[in-house]
């Protein structure tokens, strides 16, 4: 394992797989006095600042009303129940009903603080014909709860089919602030958090995922990716291919569960790591971005048009993203490329 490895562990109170279940200290009663009495105790004249003050006249009302006809994105603990907000426990148990990523998944969430509403699915595999249901039910004055499996609705899931739908049709969209992966890991990776982008899963089409680690192995900006245990040794052995064993990464596992680890290393110590163990839980990796390379204009004389878009094919590139690429590093229009590839 590389020697610049370093291992941040962190135990957590809770992990929502195992005592969303089985917790026996969680009931309806607590669940609904942690909700009533949560705000007042945040809102205290003792700890409110001069920039929440404003904000008690809506602890019962106003900004936390919930309202028919409108969809709630309600974000849930990617681990840690007590990271459910009790604005997000109010939205569940007052919303008309909720539409899950998974229901199983959602229905022991609500067990654990002790909601009861009815429930509908929502997934990738059933988006068009729920979403169209779940449309029908709001234009109809309904109020929605949308989950997802974990963290944010819309993030990387099917929950941001059902928002656009909703934008085109002018059903009012809340989003409810909560628990977040890809933030989570981007705070702790020790990366540049400046600029960054959001990957989610990588391309599993061969061509397409060659393309975009082409595109990560020059890109500047810190990159978050999510993967899965199966595929994460495949993925960081193919980071590493196209991006250098050099190149520094953050390996965040099992965040906010009680076997959190966060371990930063480069795309070698990676490979090293896991080739003596193997992986377990819920990956993100924190990509940090590649130095930054400045090539002038006049750096490409040398290189004709086409050589310079067959270079970026060599890379995995699709002929359409080479001459954008090609275009950007000689300041010229893509029109101008097609054309000198024409000639």
């Amino acid at each position: 394992m590389n020697g610049d490895t370093e291992k941040n562990r962190t135990v957590k109170d809770a992990d929502i797989d195992k005592n969303n279940a089985s917790s026996n200290d969680t009931n309806s009663a607590s669940a609904e006095k942690f909700a009533d009495n949560a705000d007042a105790d945040i809102l205290s004249d003792d700890v409110l600042s001069a920039d929440f003050i404003s904000a008690r006249d809506t602890v019962s009302g106003g900004a936390n009303d919930v309202c028919g006809g409108t969809l709630y994105l309600v974000s849930t603990p990617i681990g840690n129940l007590a990271d459910l907000s009790s604005r997000a426990i109010k939205v569940l148990r007052e919303a008309d009903f909720i539409a899950a990523e998974d229901t199983r998944r959602t229905g022991r969430l609500l067990a654990a603080i002790g909601v009861k509403r009815p429930m509908t699915s929502y997934h990738e595999h059933n988006k068009k014909e729920s979403g169209e249901r779940i449309i029908k039910r709001l234009e109809a004055g309904e109020s929605c709860a949308l989950c997802t499996d974990a963290g944010v609705p819309g993030i990387s899931d099917p929950g941001a089919d059902l928002v656009a739908a909703c934008a085109e049709r002018g059903i009012p969209v809340v989003c409810i602030p909560g628990p977040c992966a890809a933030i989570t890991a981007l705070a702790v990776s020790g990366a540049d958090t400046r600029r960054f982008i959001f990957e989610g899963f990588l391309p599993a089409e061969a061509k397409q995922r060659q393309s975009r680690l082409a595109e990560l192995s020059r890109e500047e900006r810190t990159a978050v990716i999510y993967e899965a245990p199966h595929r994460i040794k495949k993925t960081l052995s193919e980071l590493r291919s196209a991006c250098g064993g050099g190149r520094k990464i953050t390996i965040c596992r099992e965040l906010t569960k009680l076997n959190e680890e966060v371990i930063r290393t480069d795309l070698d110590g990676a490979i090293s790591l896991y080739s003596e163990r193997e992986p377990r839980g819920e990956f993100v990796l924190v990509l940090h971005g590649a130095e930054s390379k400045e090539t002038s204009v006049s750096d490409w004389s040398c290189v004709t048009v086409a050589e310079h878009v067959a270079l970026y094919e060599a890379e995995g590139m699709s002929r359409m993203d080479a001459i954008k690429a090609v275009a950007r590093d000689r300041g010229v229009s893509k029109g101008v490329i097609y054309k000198e590839l024409l000639k």
